[in-house]
């Protein structure tokens, strides 16, 4: 019996590829690999270093800047955010700063500064990341208990949208892509953690957070 990460519903299985096995739970939709087929964190590292990091870089900035400019133009004053997971360049923090806005930066190999789940953000952006989530729910808990009230939450992954072809989805092949979301996860974790979900559609995901005291702890 394996327990959904997200919201420890038991799940089923759901398919078998050369390497891994993956388990769908018909609570939140979430689909998973076998929690015994996750990487090693070295083994995690390395395959990060094979990445194409201009590449990444560029759609990085192509995420977040759209992103300011949205809040920016509902929330007047400097805003203090937290991209969560990946590490962007110098010059482009810089562009950031020079407009009045200030980005910490979280990522669990090369930026691991604990003090930095000490205070709240404005707003919290996490590129290309849910997917590695090896234990989604406790990464879901710490990312809402880091957000103002009314503060947002973007989000960059490859939305699951047909189970049929999953065995042929590309984006499934990745061994450090453990964690697959559908739309109707991201309802499921609006519903049950007072979150408003305002768009997911492809590969982004936006949701904002309650102004209403205390999120409701329903994941494990």
């Amino acid at each position: 019996m394996i327990k959904c990460p997200l919201c420890s519903q038991t799940a089923e299985f759901f398919i078998q590829d050369k390497k891994r096995a993956f388990y769908s739970c018909s609570q939140c939709s979430l689909v998973f690999a076998n929690p015994q087929s996750h990487l090693m964190p070295a083994a995690q590292l390395q395959r990060y270093g094979r990445a194409n990091k201009a590449a990444k870089q560029k759609q990085l900035v192509q995420f977040i800047e759209p992103l300011l400019s949205q809040i920016s133009a509902q929330q007047s004053g400097s805003l203090v955010g937290l991209n969560f997971g990946r590490v962007m360049d110098r010059v482009s923090l810089d562009k950031i700063e020079l407009a009045g806005h200030h980005l910490y930066q979280y990522d669990p190999f090369a930026k691991t500064d604990q003090q930095l789940f000490k205070q709240q953000y404005d707003f919290i952006c996490c590129y290309r990341v849910l997917e590695h989530f090896q234990q989604p729910a406790k990464e879901w808990q710490l990312l809402s208990k880091l957000l103002k009230p009314d503060g947002w939450l973007a989000i960059n992954t490859s939305l699951l949208t047909d189970l049929n072809n999953f065995s042929k989805w590309h984006f499934k092949n990745n061994p450090t892509h453990v964690s697959f979301y559908r739309q109707q996860t991201f309802e499921y974790l609006a519903q049950h953690s007072e979150f408003k979900l305002l768009f997911a559609a492809k590969e982004l995901v936006l949701m904002q957070k309650s102004s209403k005291s205390g999120i409701k702890r329903i994941l494990i």
